[in-house]
């Protein structure tokens, strides 16, 4: 299956971290698509010369503006579709994702091909306590969208999609385009009876990280979110609820 995956990792000012895990990833032998989310002149020019060192093992797909981490990981979905892969490994560019697990997470696709294999986060001391108050809010509302908690952690970028059902969502619902977009995803792919495999992974916050969210925009857009989510809960709750006791 190793040749039927490729790892798609969107990029925007990560010009010190993003070497590391395009390196990451290869070596455990998977092609990479690095889609260059309108990153400044810094950033770019790390990104041309990651594609040059690898070659045909690297694609940068370069979008001409900042479309946000959905737009980005949307674009790269559907080239990664376009190449003639069935899965996708999704990981960030800023090095919180454990690259040791990359394994884990392609054996578990394996066994179980229709299923998204979802990052489960194992924090260490250096989490962000209000990231951490903000997440396990967003599994609440997670969990009552669902009507489960089959889904353990919605925000976690470090994922394994089965491309056929993750395009055809992305290109039949408008979905959110910035933080918004992961959570959403799992919760419509769940509607859809996508199964979902939780892997636990360490997730570290380096101390010297670099951060894109927006607390203002952000929280509007994850709350806006929730409250489509939950409006298209309570359209599809007689079918949800028969779901659950068929």
């Amino acid at each position: 299956m190793l040749d039927q995956t490729v790892a798609v990792i969107p990029c925007y000012n990560h010009p010190a971290t993003v070497g590391g895990m395009v390196d990451a990833v290869r070596a455990k032998g998977l092609k990479v698509i690095l889609v260059d989310d309108g990153s400044d002149a810094v950033c770019a020019r790390v990104l041309d010369a990651l594609a040059h060192q690898h070659g045909a093992m690297v694609d940068l797909l370069r979008l001409p503006a900042n479309q946000g981490k959905g737009g980005a990981m949307m674009a790269g979905l559907r080239r990664a579709q376009a190449l003639g892969y069935t899965h996708a490994l999704q990981v960030d560019a800023d090095a919180q994702h454990d690259v040791t697990d990359l394994s884990k997470f392609l054996a578990a696709s394996e066994r179980e091909p229709l299923a998204v294999i979802c990052g489960q986060p194992v924090y260490d001391d250096s989490v962000p306590k209000g990231r951490l108050y903000g997440r396990y809010l967003t599994h609440v509302w997670v969990w009552i969208n669902t009507l489960s908690l089959d889904i353990r952690d919605s925000m976690c970028g470090y994922r394994v999609y089965p491309l056929g059902s993750v395009v055809a969502l992305i290109d039949q619902v408008r979905l959110g385009r910035r933080m918004d977009f992961e959570t959403e995803l799992l919760v419509r792919l769940h509607w859809r009876q996508v199964p979902i495999v939780n892997l636990p992974t360490r997730v570290i916050y380096p101390p010297d990280g670099i951060s894109h969210f927006k607390v203002l925009r952000d929280n509007v857009l994850i709350s806006g979110m929730h409250a489509r989510l939950f409006a298209g809960m309570l359209l599809r709750l007689p079918l949800l609820l028969w779901r659950k006791v068929s």
